[in-house]
């Protein structure tokens, strides 16, 4: 029973030691800064590192982190041309390092009066612009907000450090509406570019049918000029070998172009031919002949 009472005393010396210790040491982690209060007063502001408090008169009130924050907010607002839309924002935020006794104590709710002034700052930009013009102007509206928050937040010790509009998404129907409406023009659009190209391969066609035709006339024109050039030389000929009669020149030359055209109706598959029987029909032989031929080419 003698031995008790000094091993108890020592224990209790012990745990009182260690809590003594432990309640004057406490570390602070890289990107924090705490704030220590005495009785329940703003004592001191430390950053990283092992520090040493007063027990029981000492007390880490606050530890306060430095890096940047993501806030989300979704704000549900109203167009000019009275369309209702959820505009996403993301704020980032840090407190600024030489105002933490600021940011501590000047706010209750951080969070919460940022997001207040975003509220704020979307509804009084948003509705004075049409919905297509927020779709275009996200940057616009971010850089508002951002500054309406920087100028307000940085007199509590919070820097705005961006602000960005995610997102605007539209009532529902409205961008089935929309979906519609781009659907309708694309296909109209579409439709004008088919009708164009018809219409360039129809009017290709016929300049291609009309150029087609004018060489045609202008390859018959020249035939019949060759042809004209070769009988009138041949005439020439036929009177230069001694046969002055022009129309006796001209019916040997007419039976000259007969005879060709009955070798070139058999080569056609002509089978029958009607040959004159008198020198008189020898011109009328040549025109049926040369009608036969050319049914037979064609």
């Amino acid at each position: 029973m003698g031995y008790v009472l000094p091993v108890l005393g020592i224990v209790i010396g012990a745990i009182v030691l260690l809590t003594v210790l432990f309640g004057t040491l406490f570390t602070v982690q890289q990107q924090t800064s705490v704030i220590v209060e005495r009785f329940g007063k703003f004592h001191r502001e430390v950053g990283a590192g092992l520090h040493i408090k007063v027990p029981l008169i000492d007390r880490v009130a606050h530890r306060v982190d430095l890096r940047v924050n993501e806030l989300k907010v979704k704000v549900e607002t109203k167009t000019k041309d009275n369309v209702f839309a959820r505009v996403r924002l993301s704020v980032q935020y840090r407190v600024i390092p030489t105002a933490v006794r600021d940011a501590v104590y000047s706010l209750d709710n951080a969070v919460g009066q940022i997001e207040s002034y975003v509220f704020d700052a979307v509804r009084g930009k948003v509705p004075s612009q049409d919905l297509d013009d927020v779709f275009a102007s996200k940057d616009e509206i971010a850089q508002y907000v951002n500054e309406n928050l920087e100028h307000t937040m940085r007199e509590y010790g919070y820097l705005i450090v961006k602000t960005l509009v995610t997102d605007v998404e539209p009532d529902e129907k409205v961008k089935e509406s929309m979906n519609a409406i781009n659907a309708a023009r694309r296909n109209a659009e579409a439709a004008s570019a088919q009708g164009d190209a018809d219409k360039i391969r129809i009017v290709k066609a016929a300049e291609a049918e009309a150029e087609a035709k004018r060489l045609s006339g202008e390859g018959v024109a020249k035939q019949r000029k060759a042809i004209a050039d070769g009988l009138a030389e041949s005439i020439e000929r036929v009177k230069s070998s001694g046969i002055d009669d022009p129309k006796q020149a001209a019916d040997i030359l007419a039976f000259t172009q007969y005879t060709d055209m009955v070798a070139a109706a058999s080569k056609h598959g002509a089978t029958t031919l009607f040959i004159p029987n008198t020198p008189s029909g020898v011109s009328d032989a040549v025109a049926q002949g040369n009608l036969i031929a050319d049914a037979a080419k064609k």
